[in-house]
């Protein structure tokens, strides 16, 4: 027995040596390559191309990537962008997030990290063809100059933006805010292709656009678009632009905006009072009870009505306000009438912000 547990005693030795001195399977060295980005954008705008896209955090064999080079733009007229090999332009890497600024081993960039390049497109590339489009991709490098491969492609419209519309100008009516400029002279005729005003309004602390209207280049000699999705007692900045759009057959339509116009600002002071009341009529009852004069009249339809008042004058005089409160239906009766008068009734409207209209048509009833 003794001999037994020697034995196993042996073989468990062994098996731990061997265990613990074998080396596992060798890697090879990382070739520090930064992975390719796959969500670049592009988005044109006159006669530029703001392209963004996610900085990589990791290389090719999923370690944190800690210092980037430089990252190649590349533009082309051809899809078929293999290698970024004559790039227009040549970025630094973008800065390390904040308390890293210190590129040592714990240092790496965040894998939300953005950057963005604006390419301004040179004239002899824009070309009077819808068909044509100019495609870009990226390269992102290491130290040392080495890229895992390019990054997706993405691509723009090559036809030439048309200029701002001039002379924009905001005018705040009873209407709503009239926005009006002079017409876009010269566009091209170009089969498939649609061009556009297109107007944006902003409110004053705000940093989200609203699309106010849209309307056809060639719609009017004297174009306006009228806002009446605004707040009254609120400044608001409005811009307008010129879209081409581009019809193909069996796809989607692509479009982009031009340039805008300088941005012009209008306070929405409601000074605007509600329509006349009109329609109003004067009815006596009061045979056998006490007599009394009924009025009715069409209701206003404004949003912002809130309410009407009274007026009732006799012959020679001037008018007095029956209503001590604002009448909040197109209908009153007066009670205060006497036998043998006659009374001259008229009515007005009045908005949530006091503004009020002038006074209706006037009618009249005599009390037997």
């Amino acid at each position: 027995m003794r001999q037994f547990f020697l034995e196993l005693l042996l073989i468990s030795g062994t098996a731990a040596l061997v265990g613990c001195g074998v080396p596992g399977v060798p890697k090879p060295p990382s070739l520090n390559l930064p992975e390719p980005v796959t969500d670049l954008r592009a988005v044109r705008k006159g006669d530029s191309v703001f392209l963004d896209w996610t900085v990589p955090a990791e290389t090719t064999d999923h370690l944190p990537f800690r210092n980037l080079g430089p990252t190649l733009i590349c533009r082309s007229l051809n899809s078929a962008i293999a290698s970024c090999t004559t790039p227009v332009a040549k970025i630094s890497a973008p800065p390390l997030p904040a308390g890293n600024h210190k590129k040592t081993k714990s240092a790496k960039h965040s894998p939300n990290a953005a950057a963005n390049y604006i390419d301004n497109l040179p004239p002899s590339i824009l070309v009077k063809n819808p068909n044509v489009r100019i495609f870009y991709a990226i390269s992102v490098l290491n130290e040392d100059g080495r890229s895992a491969s390019i990054s997706n492609i993405v691509q723009v419209p090559a036809l030439p933006a048309l200029p701002p519309p001039s002379d924009f100008q905001a005018q705040v009516t009873a209407e709503g805010v009239v926005l009006s400029w002079t017409a876009t002279t010269g566009a091209p005729a170009i089969p498939g292709v649609e061009y556009l005003y297109r107007v944006y309004r902003r409110p004053e602390g705000g940093n989200l656009d609203t699309v106010v209207g849209e309307l056809p280049l060639l719609a009017s000699a004297a174009p306006q678009i009228v806002d009446r999705s605004f707040e009254w007692e609120k400044t608001y900045s409005y811009r307008a632009t010129v879209i081409t759009r581009i019809h193909e057959a069996g796809k989607p339509d692509t479009q982009f905006e031009g340039a805008d116009t300088p941005t012009v600002k209008a306070f929405t002071h409601d000074v605007f009072p509600p329509a006349v009341p009109s329609g109003l009529q004067a009815v006596f009852s009061g045979a056998g009870q006490q007599p009394f004069v009924d009025l009715i009249w069409a209701p206003d339809a404004e949003a912002d009505l809130a309410g009407y008042n009274v007026y009732r004058r006799e012959a020679g005089g001037n008018p007095v306000k029956l209503s001590s409160e604002l009448v909040k239906t197109p209908a009153f009766r007066d009670m205060n009438v006497a036998s043998g008068n006659t009374y001259i009734y008229s009515v007005s409207a009045i908005d949530v912000r006091g503004n009020e209209s002038a006074r209706s048509q006037e009618t009249s009833e005599t009390v037997p």
